[in-house]
C-alpha cells in the first residue's frame, strides 16, 4: 500500500477528483494549501520585489492506494500534464506504508 500525495493549482481540482475516481480510488482526502515559488535565484531575504515571489491557490489531495494502482494513476497524471498549455502542472509523490490500522 501508498500514500499518495497530489499538489495542484485549484484550477484542476474537478480534473484530479475525475482522474482519482476512474483510476478506482473511490475514498481521499483534500485540503487547500498556499503554494509557493520564488522566481528569482536571489537569497530570500535580499528580496525587496514582491513580484518575485509567486503564490497561488492549490490543493493537495491524500490518498491510500494499492500498489498495482500506481502505474495507472501516473499515467493518467503524466497524459493530463503533457495536454496543459499552463505552465503549472499536477505533482504526483508516494510514500510506502509499512503498517495501517
Amino acid at each position: 500500500m501508498k500514500l499518495l500525495l497530489i499538489t495542484t493549482i485549484k484550477e484542476f481540482e474537478k480534473n484530479v477528483k475525475d482522474l482519482l475516481v476512474h483510476s478506482g480510488v473511490n475514498v481521499f482526502s483534500y485540503t487547500a494549501v498556499k503554494g509557493y515559488k520564488a522566481e528569482s535565484k536571489e537569497a530570500h531575504a535580499d528580496n525587496w520585489f514582491a513580484s518575485e515571489v509567486t503564490e497561488s491557490n492549490s490543493l493537495m489531495f491524500m490518498a491510500f492506494v494499492a500498489d498495482d494502482k500506481m502505474d495507472e494513476i501516473c499515467g493518467k497524471v503524466r497524459n493530463f500534464n503533457a495536454k496543459q498549455e499552463f505552465q503549472s502542472k499536477v505533482h504526483v509523490a508516494t510514500l510506502d506504508i509499512e503498517k495501517s490500522i
